[in-house]
């Protein structure tokens, strides 16, 4: 039986008569993410048509997860919120903070050790608040949601950018900021503009190498890591039916490197499936009584121009196996053409390592398809010239898979079986092969691969792929291997090629665990203890922000005119600092430390205007702060794309960053910003980012106007005196605002409970 049966059925006794309402009231049919929602408006009354990309609106989510690296700092705010336990449904996951090293069990083993206080202190504040608690090594958050709490037609928040996986079973699930899930947990509504739509017509059907991974690397081609910002990507079709449930997550998973709000399929049978094969039959039951709402209007699909801001179409068909990358997730490139790309750009052939796994790749069908070019190379006796590294999604999928004999095919070609968590795809990676900053490549079925992310090198070149096409080319050992026409040399010296991948998409004797790693809070926490000790450096009790005050944005320095691409990974770093994640001021020593200094194309060297010395960005700010200094952040387009991390927010904001101010923003940071009461601000002639100097002094003549849809305007003074006046935009509501004048969003939620 399903977790919170009785929540899903009362969603599902009111979508009939607000999505009615909804068509009437807009006038025409609705796309399933309308559907979702108009559905589930916070005061549950249809009686506006809501203006895409304009309007914001409040939401009332069915239920929230949180991993265990962004739950800390979350937790740490609720705590502060005044409730005796959290209003909706609520999981947290112990994913990230595993490193993998060894293999499963000597990793657990060592992170249980390391990061004990942390695990504790998370399962004591879930067990006090009414929350689930997933134990370390119990799986990778979005493939536990998706196997225990997705349903279709639901809506989820979620503390990490890759909850939008749950689309893979028909949910608007959008990845958020800690102070979002704060907003949710304490009973208040959630805001969101309401989304742009992209529809993506799917037809035909995968064949041969082909994998439902090839779908998403060609969008993330076509629209880039920008192109989905603001928008939900719906979609629909012939070809989207023949795919898997666990295929549909890993397209939606990887919709984050598009900027998509989120991504989304229609209820159909291979969801029914899923569900009744991972115990929920209770939940297709449900579903199938009003199935025709949990989908798009057939009038939308045969028509989708008429009803998405945009369209696109692929053929499964004739689509081909992708690897994308180095360094960003939307450069796509067909298998088989790698070769000639990577002899003009100077990118190393030799791939040294293979990653099979992630939030993004882990389930059953994925660990088949691949485990079957594995055998394959056993037995047609060719020996790895890559290492292996495999991540199971769940402790549900690896005790299934040992069961099956999949991770002893991996282990009889050399590979590593780490821990059912996140490992090498978040940077918790201690890669033993590699020392300093040598040139290499490695290939892996993640999401991201952003300069630094798997290992720290900044000279790793990373490229993303269908765990089938990352075996077979490790097994290959070149990037330019092409296993739809390349042979490989085998130990006896004999051409052989590898056979199309085989998988299945459930296991045929079923799922099966032994111990979930699943720990229920009790009844009543009001008797349960959180203790953070004073001196910890991991876990630190949050002070309030003190509210920005008019008179010290007149003389604002630049901290950092950031270069080029600038993510929040640059901006606060994951790998080693993850320990630091529950302890603000220390992991804000990693503040911007990644970003691109525009004057000098240096990292974490910025000048400082009191001194005219040069230093880490983090000292550097310390001493603005110390004297009393505000100081800016200016940056590029797409300003903290990735993670949803809100530390790459309170960092800067805790170390005395007033405003930051770029060509445009990725959707999950600028809210991140406005909810820690700061300036999140675009130039209105992004040509004016060109005007910024590094001695420059930045006064907001006119913050004490700060309106919605009003511009503001900034005097930059330059070191030899002359002067530029730069606008710049916003789009702070009223109640955005209110956070900004109150200092944040959460001391505007302490003071209403009080």
């Amino acid at each position: 039986m399903a977790f919170d049966i009785d929540m899903i059925k009362s969603v599902y006794s009111k979508v009939a008569e607000r999505v009615d309402a909804a068509r009437e009231i807009t006038g025409k049919p609705l796309t399933l993410a309308e559907k979702i929602l108009y559905s589930h408006l916070w005061d549950g009354k249809t009686d506006k048509a809501f203006v895409r990309g304009k309007d914001y609106v409040d939401f009332a989510p069915d239920r929230i997860a949180c991993q265990d690296a962004t739950a800390q700092m979350a937790l740490l705010q609720f705590m502060q919120a005044g409730k005796k336990e959290v209003a909706v449904p609520t999981t947290v996951h112990c994913d990230h903070l595993i490193q993998a090293k060894q293999g499963a069990q000597k990793d657990l083993k060592r992170a249980n050790e390391t990061s004990n206080e942390v695990f504790d202190f998370l399962e004591s504040v879930s067990n006090k608040y009414g929350i689930g608690f997933w134990k370390p090594g119990a799986g990778i958050i979005h493939q536990v949601v998706l196997e225990n709490y997705a349903f279709p037609g639901g809506m989820m928040i979620g503390t990490d950018s890759h909850t939008v996986n749950a689309g893979g079973l028909g949910m608007v699930a959008i990845g958020v900021g800690g102070a979002d899930a704060v907003d949710v947990m304490a009973g208040m509504p959630w805001e969101l503009k309401f989304p742009k739509l992209i529809g993506v017509k799917l037809t035909g059907e995968l064949n041969g190498w082909t994998a439902s991974k090839d779908v998403i690397l060609k969008v993330a081609g076509i629209l880039t890591v920008k192109g989905g910002t603001g928008a939900i990507v719906e979609y629909f079709g012939p070809g989207a039916k023949n795919l898997s449930a666990t295929g549909k997550g890993t397209i939606c998973n990887m919709g984050a490197e598009i900027g998509a709000t989120t991504s989304t399929f229609g209820y159909d049978e291979s969801m029914e499936r899923f569900l009744r094969a991972t115990d929920r039959a209770d939940v297709a039951d449900a579903a199938n009584e009003i199935k025709e709402y949990l989908t798009g209007d057939d009038e939308v699909y045969a028509n989708p121009e008429q009803y998405f801001d945009e369209v696109i179409e692929i053929n499964l068909s004739e689509l081909r196996p992708h690897l994308n990358g180095p360094f960003t997730p939307d450069l796509a490139t067909p298998v088989g053409e790698l070769g000639e790309k990577a002899a003009k750009n100077d990118w190393p052939i030799k791939v040294d390592w293979g990653l099979i796994g992630s939030c993004t790749n882990s389930s059953y069908e994925d660990l088949s398809r691949a485990a079957s070019i594995a055998q394959q190379a056993i037995d047609k006796k060719l020996k790895p010239k890559s290492d292996f590294g495999i991540n199971p999604g769940s402790e549900q999928i690896r005790y299934t898979a040992e069961r099956d004999g999949l991770l002893e095919v991996f282990e009889n070609l050399g590979a590593t079986v780490f821990t059912n968590a996140c490992g090498p795809c978040i940077g918790q990676w201690d890669r033993s092969d590699r020392k300093g900053e040598e040139k290499n490549t490695i290939v892996h079925s993640f999401n991201r691969n952003f300069s630094k992310r798997a290992d720290g090198n900044p000279n790793t070149h990373a490229f993303v792929g269908s765990p089938e096409m990352v075996a077979a080319i490790a097994i290959s050992g070149r990037l330019d291997f092409d296993p739809l026409n390349d042979t490989l040399l085998n130990e006896d010296g004999e051409e052989v090629k590898l056979d199309v991948p085989v998988g299945l998409e459930l296991p045929t004797k079923g799922f099966a665990v032994e111990e979930n790693g699943y720990l229920a809070p009790t009844e009543d926490g009001s008797s349960v203890e959180v203790i953070v000790a004073s001196d910890s450096e991991r876990l630190e009790l949050l002070t309030p922000f003190v509210p920005i005050k008019d008179s010290e944005l007149k003389e604002v320095k630049l901290l950092i005119k950031a270069f080029g691409k600038c993510t929040t990974d640059h901006i606060s770093m994951a790998g080693p600092w993850l320990r630091y994640r529950g302890h603000l001021d220390n992991i804000s020593n990693n503040c911007l430390i990644g970003a691109v200094n525009a004057y000098n194309k240096k990292t974490n060297f910025v000048k400082s205007q009191l001194t005219g010395e040069y230093g880490g960005v983090p000292d550097t700010q310390r001493e603005y702060k110390a004297k009393g200094i505000k100081t800016i952040v200016v940056g590029d387009h797409n300003y903290g794309e990735g993670s949803s991390r809100e530390h790459a927010a309170m960092e800067p904001r805790h170390l005395g960053v007033a405003a930051v101010l770029v060509k445009s923003f990725a959707r999950i940071h600028e809210t991140n910003l406005k909810k820690q009461g700061m300036l999140g601000l675009t130039f209105a002639n992004e040509n004016d980012y060109d005007l910024i100097q590094e001695d420059d002094t930045f006064s907001f003549l006119d913050i004490e106007e700060f309106a919605p849809d009003k511009p503001l305007t900034i005097e930059v003074t330059h070191a030899d005196g002359s002067k530029d006046t730069i606008m710049a935009n916003h789009t702070y509501n009223d109640a955005q605002i209110a956070w900004y004048r109150e200092g944040s969003a959460l001391n505007l939620i302490k003071k209403q409970n009080a």
